[in-house]
């Protein structure tokens, strides 16, 4: 009788189960009888639907924690790659969109261990452009352009503040240094373009040689024009200071200067090599014709400065010849004035003749080391020039006291100046 009694409440009051790895609260309905016809069996029945219930809880609470221990992991790694609690990555470890290290279901609920990896695949970085090795001769060339810049910036502050310093020679000593302080500037813009820039920049390239071009085509010229008016000023001495007027030394010097700039514009009006790399000459962007041509023309300064040079030292001996009697003083300045030009001429042609005779004869086919190795001392000479032209002038160095010292040496000569004496 009990053990009808307990059948009989088992099939008034069958127990509840839940389907396998169901939440508690989404349990399934509750059989309420009729579908079991046996007291015995409908007893049977209930003791193994809750023994089989209680054997799959177990399971159930370990995909629970399995999937909250995953959730729990993304989440961190999530937080730890800077996403915060607003990172775009999803925090879900079931979710299809994520991409993960390894071919596995997330939702695989074997109980062999697996190993796999939380973070997704980061896309491949970009490959940076390795940076450019540094040249020691691009350093010697921008050291010597602020080099240059600082000696002919200082020349130019001391003409311009000088208002004694308006003779002729001193306008051309002027226009010298203005050149060779662009020149300086130019060498200076080029390791920035190459080291700081991008050297692709075709533009920039174009203007950086054009800058070059003018400047020591104007720094050659204007070495020519000093050279000019020193056999001027012998050649005729006594008429030298009525027919020489300031007027036409600034229209000598705006004449220099326009072809300069002139020449300097070629490569950007399109005479580069650019488009085709085999017509380069040892100095790209420029042609191997431009180059050329820009070579014989400095030969041919050159060689009319020889010619001017030895005229100048033959009317020079024959005045101080003349004049060593009476006029002591004169004839030493003469003497003075050839040996300036000697050390002129000297120095210009070892600075500029190797460059341009390795530019007749050389492309960009040939060792960029030799190229180095003769546009250096062609730099050098801007270097040189100040030196020549401007410091060695008592009448600039007189000034360079005043502005530095406030006074004057006593052993500086205070003497009018001769225009042969520059």
């Amino acid at each position: 009788m009990w053990g009808q009694g307990c059948a009989a409440r088992g099939r008034r009051f069958p127990q509840k189960t839940r389907a396998p790895c169901q939440p508690r609260s989404t349990a399934s309905a509750p059989d309420w009888g009729g579908t079991h016809t046996g007291g015995d069996n409908t007893a049977e029945d209930a003791g193994d639907t809750t023994s089989g219930g209680g054997g799959q809880e177990p399971l159930c609470r370990t995909r629970r924690r399995a999937a909250m221990i995953l959730t729990l992991a993304a989440a961190a790694a999530a937080l730890s790659g800077g996403g915060g609690l607003n990172s775009s990555y999803p925090l879900d470890p079931l979710d299809p969109s994520r991409s993960w290290s390894l071919d596995e279901d997330p939702s695989n609920s074997s109980s062999e261990p697996a190993t796999r990896s939380l973070l997704p695949e980061a896309p491949p970085a970009s490959t940076a452009a390795p940076p450019q090795e540094l040249s020691p001769w691009d350093v010697a060339l921008c050291v010597t352009g602020t080099l240059v810049s600082c000696e002919n910036a200082l020349v130019i502050a001391v003409l311009f503040y000088t208002p004694s310093l308006r003779a002729p020679m001193f306008v051309l000593i002027g226009s010298l240094a203005l050149a060779d302080l662009l020149a300086g500037l130019g060498l200076i813009l080029n390791f920035v373009l190459v080291y700081l820039v991008d050297p692709s920049a075709q533009l920039l390239s174009l203007l950086s040689a054009g800058l070059l071009i003018a400047a020591f085509s104007a720094s050659v010229l204007n070495v020519l024009a000093i050279t000019v008016d020193r056999y001027l000023s012998l050649y005729n001495a006594l008429t030298y200071h009525t027919e020489r007027t300031v007027t036409c030394t600034y229209l000598m010097v705006l004449l220099i200067w326009g072809a300069c700039l002139a020449l300097g514009l070629l490569p950007a009006l399109g005479w580069n090599c650019l488009g085709a790399e085999s017509a380069c000459s040892v100095c790209r962007p420029v042609t191997k014709n431009n180059a050329v041509a820009l070579a014989v023309a400095f030969l041919l300064v050159f060689a009319l400065m020889m010619q001017l040079y030895l005229q100048i030292c033959k009317i020079a001996f024959r005045h101080a010849q003349q004049i060593a009697v009476q006029h002591q003083f004169l004839a030493t300045s003469t003497t003075k004035g050839v040996s300036t030009l000697s050390a002129i001429l000297c120095a210009f042609g070892a600075c500029w003749l190797p460059f341009a005779m390795y530019s007749i004869v050389a492309d960009s086919s040939y060792p960029i080391i030799y190229t180095y190795a003769t546009v250096l001392p062609a730099a050098c000479c801007s270097v040189i020039n100040p030196i020549i032209y401007a410091f060695r002038n008592p009448d600039i160095q007189k000034s360079l006291w005043m502005a530095c010292c406030g006074c004057v040496p006593p052993n500086l000569s205070l003497r009018p100046r001769a225009s042969s004496d520059v």
